[in-house]
This record gives structure tokens, C-alpha cells and sequence, in this order.
């Protein structure tokens, strides 16, 4: 009797270009399906999101540790760009908000943040910050009183002075705020605590999605963010609290305690500034302020958790160092 063929048995064994064809469509549906369960429950493309982060960061970490100059101009960049995503969804909202004396402040605001020292003669950073913020609020307010002169921009005094509110609210909010990041990189190793802070702004957010996703069941504020839940917020606790600790002790040469208070106070700056933009889209009846930034909207539906952080970073600068 002759012996079978070995080769003939394996490729008999081996299987065939159909089935593998049929385990990788099997394989491809399973992940369509988890994607499309992810993204049903945050409510957005969550692989897009991550890519347009990552550039998003890149960007960031080549602006703000290769040449500080260069975060002057891509912090400027993105703070017109969220002040402009807000002033025109106010505008679609009935607010009639001048766009134009808004960049402008933004303009002024932000280089002045950073360089008045050396332009200005006795006037600080710091000075320079409140003082440009102050000429932005009065550009946009005189502005749009101005405006009342043309017939066709004319309103009643009442929707007037919602104008100018919503007006010195953008000026305050999307470029007051952030424009605390470009001045504390104009302080000596400030580019460091400003990445310090980024990053645990990023661990709350990630941390919040992670633990909301596995976990979460109680709602936290409902009437104004319905996905938010107790769960993810412990989860951003904790995830802000370790990172502040390593970030204390290796990056910013700081005792592990200091590490702890940053990442409680950004923790809860970033729930806070989180939810603000939350309530306001509630009220303008949106789900992003703008749409154009795949996998997350608009840009200031990425940079609202960072906008009161900014803030704290630069507090939490000036008490520690």
C-alpha cells in the first residue's frame, strides 16, 4: 500500500482562499459594528476624532518647544478660529455680533500677551493682557452701537444690549481666557507647565470617555450635558491626579503634592469649561458649534475644556514657582 501524500494531506488541511476571504469580511463586520456602537454612544466618529487630535497636537508640541514665536502664531490661529465658530453661531441664533472687530482683538490680544516687555516700555505681559482685553471688549461694543446708524442694522435698544453682551462675551471667553496659555509661554519654563496643563486637560477628557463608556449609569447634569455621568467624572479624577503627579516629578521638577492640586484644579476647570460650552449649545440648540472639524465638530468643541484651564495653569505658575 502506498503512503499519502504529505503535501497533498497539508494543502488539503490548508484552508482555501474563500474562507479567508469570508473570515476577514467576518472580522471587518465585527469592527464596523463595535465602531458604530462606540460612536452611537459619544456621538461622533471616534477614529476620525483621534486622527485629527493627534495632527491637532503635533502641531502643538512643534509650536511650543522648538520656537516660542511659533505658539504666538498657532495659539492666535486657533483662538480666531474658535471665536469666530462661536460669534457666527450666535449670529445664526439671532445675535447680530461684528465678526471683524473680534479678530481684531484677537490680534491685539494675543501678541500682546506675549510681547509687550519688549514692545512697550514698562508695561508687563501681565499688563498688557488685561489692558489689550479691555481695548477688545470696547472695540466690539463701540462697533456694534456704530452700526446703529445704518437703517437696516438697527434694532431695539433691548436686542441691543444682548448684541453687545454676547459681543464682550466671545472677546472674555475665546480670547481672554486662552490668551492665559500665551502669556505664561512667555515666562521663563512656562512653555512647560503649559503643556503640563494640556495634558492633563487631555487625561481628564480621556479618562472622563473611558470610564463614562465601561461604567457609566448616573447621569451628572442631564438637563444641560446628557452624557455626562458620575462615573466618567471619577474616572477623570483619577486619570487628571496621576498625571499631575508624573508630570510634577519629571517634567516640572515639583514635589508630587503640587502634581495632585494642578490635576484637581484642571479637572475641575476642564468639567467646568466643559459644560459651559455644553450649556450654551443647549440654549442656541446645536450639537457643535461648527461642523467642519472632522470627528469633532468645531474647534471650540475641543478647546472649551482648555479655555478656563488656561487660566489655572498660569495661577497655579505664579503660586508654585
Amino acid at each position: 500500500m502506498s503512503e499519502p501524500d504529505d503535501s497533498s494531506a497539508r494543502t488539503h488541511q490548508r484552508p482555501s482562499r474563500a474562507d479567508l476571504e469570508a473570515k476577514a469580511h467576518d472580522i471587518e463586520a465585527q469592527v464596523r459594528a463595535t465602531n458604530e456602537k462606540i460612536n452611537a454612544r459619544t456621538g461622533r466618529p471616534i477614529l476620525l476624532a483621534i486622527i485629527v487630535g493627534v495632527a491637532l497636537g503635533a502641531a502643538l508640541l512643534v509650536s511650543l518647544l522648538i520656537i516660542k514665536g511659533l505658539f504666538v502664531i498657532f495659539a492666535g490661529a486657533l483662538i480666531i478660529v474658535a471665536s469666530l465658530e462661536l460669534a457666527t453661531a450666535l449670529r445664526v441664533a439671532g445675535r447680530d455680533v461684528p465678526r471683524a472687530p473680534i479678530i481684531i482683538g484677537a490680534v491685539l490680544v494675543v501678541p500682546a500677551s506675549f510681547y509687550t516687555v519688549d514692545l512697550i516700555s514698562g508695561l508687563s505681559n501681565e499688563a498688557g493682557h488685561w489692558l489689550f482685553t479691555l481695548v477688545a471688549v470696547v472695540l466690539v461694543v463701540a462697533w456694534r452701537i456704530v452700526e446703529q446708524v445704518v437703517p437696516s442694522r438697527r434694532v431695539s435698544a433691548s436686542s441691543l444690549v444682548r448684541d453687545l453682551g454676547a459681543g464682550a462675551f466671545i472677546v472674555l471667553y475665546t480670547v481672554f481666557l486662552p490668551s492665559f496659555f500665551v502669556l505664561l509661554v512667555a515666562h521663563e519654563n512656562g512653555q512647560w507647565w503649559t503643556l503640563a496643563a494640556l495634558i492633563i486637560v487631555v487625561c481628564v477628557d480621556t479618562g472622563a470617555y473611558a470610564s463614562g463608556l465601561a461604567f457609566g449609569k448616573n447621569k451628572m447634569v442631564p438637563s444641560i450635558s446628557p452624557n455626562k455621568t458620575w462615573e466618567g467624572f471619577a474616572g477623570s479624577v483619577a486619570a487628571a491626579v496621576v498625571a499631575g503627579i508624573l508630570l510634577a516629578l519629571l517634567m516640572l521638577q515639583q514635589p508630587w503634592w503640587v502634581g495632585v492640586i494642578m490635576g484637581l484644579t484642571i479637572v475641575l476647570t476642564s468639567t467646568v469649561g466643559d459644560l459651559t460650552e455644553s450649556l450654551i449649545k443647549r440654549d442656541l440648540g446645536v450639537k457643535d458649534i461648527s461642523t467642519w472639524l472632522p470627528g469633532h465638530g468645531g474647534l471650540l468643541d475641543r478647546l472649551d475644556s482648555a479655555l478656563p484651564s488656561a487660566a489655572a495653569a498660569y495661577a497655579l505658575f505664579i503660586i508654585f514657582t
